[in-house]
């Protein structure tokens, strides 16, 4: 049997109708007959005219008359004849002009389109394929017409599969989105292609075929896979998230919630009430804090604002909210602590001190029995008038006041109390303390000299924490000064903008890395702990203010720390604080 050639199969499976053309030979032959007529009828006239000249000679003229009529009317219509027939031919290479145009026309766009153009009958029998079908595939024109199931293309060992797509194609129920199959090229290589179904009509609107189109979808497909692979983990990782995560935009009718995770749904449930309050109080607060109290979950949270572009381009509130109230819980733990290490620093320091403090009362209550006795025998020998009675009484009463000012600055300092801040003198503050350090200077037989600037501000602090703070470091100058023959440790206090400056400077042994001294556990003292100077540090710190350490020039360690100076801002915070 003779195969088909492409064109006989694309013609045939097509079967358009055309309009008849079967008289389009009548012009030529019709001007032929005409030209053979007019021969003819002028040969015969003139036959005529000679056989008939005698017998009419009278009637010659009309003869050659009716002969030139003839030839012209004949004439005539042969020049209208070959006018038609010109005008028709040139309407037909036209015609076939413009066909030839547009068939090279077509053939380009065949040539030039990416996609896979493939028809197939009724039956499934390929009629038709285009160059971007043959590429993409790498089987040639020649080896694809006429093919039927199974194609070449096919997968070999899934068969099934694709005649499962066949027949959705077959029976035109091929969804809108395209089938994805796989399709093996000639070199054995496979990709994934989506393939577009849609039905090939003639100009009667009569079904003869399926026109498929076929597009690799490999690249894309791997790049969505990635990406929805990428969306499934930045999502896995946003629901595990602890923080209250939510994006929300303002309506006219309200917020609403363009996203939430799990933490944030467990908290609020899919409404927008937290993302509104938490936001609500973010615009009200007037300081620089960004933790705030959610009654409805009883929760402290640290929240975070910003905004940006949503996938539509609308702007939106981005708002990330951290559960702090175990955080808030151990930091007050640590602070009552805290407290509890200071108030065992300052019982250590009075330990120390006891030897020394019983010693230094001794003196006043001597004084005391010694002036006492002196006015009991004035006044058992009758002298009440003595003026020595009266000086007696009064240094009597002098040295009682010096006992009870000693021991209330004891008492003071060891007293367990909360943390108070509140505006206080620094000239007190350095006063209380020198009061308490001379009796340690004394038994190390050293002096403290104390130099204060004249009219400094008040400064808002804790005065018992920072007495702490200063005698420690006034104890710890005096401590390594045991051994050197310099007797000063000497206080300095100036203002230094919008601090006050304390520095306390020592003529000891000195350390050549001061910052290592605040270190926990660390002491260069042989039954020291280690805390003391760390405890300071802390103390200050929570002050807002400074402690560090310095080797001194002339021998020993300058010691300096500083705090601001009270004013309404400070005020402000810790009235907030306590509330």
């Amino acid at each position: 049997m003779e195969e088909s050639s492409p064109t006989n199969l694309i013609s045939k499976a097509l079967s358009y109708t055309s309009k008849p053309r079967r008289f389009y030979w009548l012009a030529p032959v019709f001007v032929i007959i005409l030209y053979i007529a007019v021969m003819i009828a002028f040969f015969s006239l003139q036959k005529i005219q000679t056989n008939l000249l005698p017998y009419f000679i009278d009637n010659n003229e009309a003869l050659q008359h009716l002969l030139n009529l003839t030839i012209i009317a004949l004439s005539i219509l042969i020049i209208m004849s070959l006018f038609v027939m010109w005008h028709y031919i040139r309407q037909r290479l036209k015609t076939e002009a413009a066909l030839e145009t547009e068939t090279i026309f077509r053939r380009a766009m065949e040539n030039s389109i990416l996609t896979g153009m493939r028809v197939i009958d009724m039956t499934g029998k390929i009629i038709y394929v285009n160059p971007a079908f043959c590429r993409l595939i790498g089987w040639d024109e020649t080896s694809l017409l006429g093919a039927v199931q199974p194609y070449p293309y096919w997968v070999p060992g899934r068969h099934k599969e694709h005649m499962r797509n066949m027949e959705l194609v077959l029976n035109g129920k091929t969804p809108n989105s395209g089938i994805e199959l796989e399709v093996q090229r000639k070199d054995g290589s496979r990709f994934t292609a989506r393939l577009y179904v849609s039905p090939m009509r003639n100009s009667d609107g009569h079904q003869i075929g399926w026109m498929t189109s076929m597009t690799d979808i490999t690249e894309p497909k791997r790049v969505r896979e990635a990406l929805s692979a990428a969306h499934e983990r930045f999502m896995t990782v946003l629901e595990s998230l602890d923080d209250a995560i939510s994006v929300a935009r303002d309506t006219p009718n309200g917020v609403e919630i363009l996203f939430a995770n799990r933490t944030y749904r467990h908290l609020f449930g899919s409404q927008p009430y937290g993302h509104e309050e938490l936001f609500k109080q973010y615009n009200e607060s007037t300081d620089d804090t960004n933790q705030y109290y959610i009654p409805l979950v009883d929760i402290w949270f640290e929240v975070h604002h910003r905004t940006l572009s949503w996938t539509d381009g609308r702007k939106v509130r981005l708002q990330v909210a951290r559960d702090i109230t175990e955080r808030l819980k151990h930091e007050q733990e640590s602070l009552n602590q805290q407290e509890k290490i200071q108030i065992t620093s300052r019982l250590t320091t009075m330990g120390e001190m006891a030897s020394t403090l019983a010693h230094e009362l001794n003196q006043p209550l001597t004084a005391i029995v010694n002036y006492n006795t002196a006015a009991m025998n004035l006044l058992k020998s009758g002298q009440t008038e003595n003026p020595m009675l009266i000086t007696a009484l009064e240094k009597s009463a002098t040295q009682a006041e010096r006992a009870g000012r000693i021991i209330s600055r004891i008492r003071a300092f060891v007293k367990r109390n909360d943390p108070r801040r509140q505006r206080a003198s620094i000239n007190r503050i350095v006063s209380n303390t020198l009061d308490l350090a001379e009796i340690d200077a004394r038994k190390h037989g050293k002096q403290i000299e104390a130099y204060i600037e004249p009219d400094l501000p008040d400064v808002f602090a804790d005065p018992i924490l920072i007495e702490q703070v200063l005698l420690n470091l006034i104890k710890n100058g005096l401590e390594s000064m045991i051994n050197s023959k310099e007797t000063v440790v000497r206080v300095l206090v100036n203002r230094s903008n919008k601090y006050v400056e304390v520095a306390v400077i020592d003529r000891g042994h000195g350390i050549k890395e001061p910052e290592q001294l605040f270190k926990p556990f660390f002491s260069t003292k042989p039954e020291g702990l280690g805390m003391g100077l760390n405890i300071c540090r802390s103390i200050i710190e929570s002050h807002n203010g400074q402690l560090w350490a310095t080797p001194n020039p002339d021998g020993g360690t300058i010691f300096r720390f500083k705090i601001p100076f009270a004013n309404s801002t400070h005020t402000i915070a810790t009235d907030k604080e306590h509330t």
